[in-house]
């Protein structure tokens, strides 16, 4: 259980080195046999010695029953203490891995379809952007008739089908918008009208005209969103 260590005392030429152990031992004998082995320091090196066993002399604490006597009676204790709960670390690191797996098996059986759902998601979110901004250009230009708002509102339009079709309408011309799409009639009548306003300066039934090609410039956005969701399914 420990040991103390007392200094060296010298006599006459001899040296004495005294270290007193304290000893715990589960045998029974009233007797018992210690060496312990001696070692002798010899420049740089060591020489280890055997020693001849010392008898120990155990002294019981516990006292002794008289000749005769009753050995006293044991009382069980079976009240359970409370037990601190410990952390379960390889069951949670097992779980971790195991919930990890399924999850990459997941992703990778189903990457593509969650692609694909993520990139509707994304484009319903542009699209829903873009018919709030454009209805804000749209109501700007009827309340102040100014042909700065009609040209955002065109400009949006012509980068919102450049994003979602992924292609450069937005720097072609009229002409060209109107060939890219086969001759689409609405949109032809729609960009022709915005033009003789725009560029040509003309506001003969300018309000009904107006109205008008933005609701077709509208539902030609939403027919080719339309066609591309379609498209990704």
């Amino acid at each position: 259980m420990g040991r103390r260590y007392y200094p060296t005392r010298t006599r006459q030429g001899r040296s004495l080195d005294r270290t007193v152990y304290r000893l715990r031992t589960f045998a029974l004998d009233s007797v018992q046999t210690l060496a312990l082995p001696l070692t002798i320091l010899r420049g740089r090196d060591t020489l280890t010695l055997p020693v001849p066993p010392a008898r120990v002399r155990l002294v019981r604490t516990a006292p002794v029953p008289a000749p005769g006597s009753t050995p006293p009676a044991l009382r069980p204790n079976t009240r359970l203490l409370p037990v601190e709960p410990r952390f379960n670390y390889p069951y949670w690191l097992a779980g971790t891995g195991a919930v990890l797996l399924v999850a990459g098996a997941v992703v990778l059986g189903f990457r593509r379809r969650l692609r694909l759902r993520y990139r509707r998601y994304r484009l319903r979110k542009n699209h829903a952007y873009f018919l709030a901004q454009y209805a804000r250009h749209v109501e700007r230009f009827t309340l102040s008739r100014s042909l700065t708002n009609m040209e955002r509102a065109i400009t949006l339009w012509k980068n919102y089908l450049s994003a979602l079709e992924d292609n450069a309408i937005n720097s072609l011309t009229t002409k060209e918008i109107v060939r890219h799409y086969q001759n689409d009639a609405d949109l032809s009548l729609a960009l022709h009208l915005t033009d003789r306003v725009i560029y040509g300066n003309q506001f003969t039934e300018e309000e009904t005209e107006t109205d008008l090609a933005f609701v077709l410039l509208r539902d030609f956005a939403d027919r080719q969103y339309s066609k591309v969701v379609e498209v990704m399914r």
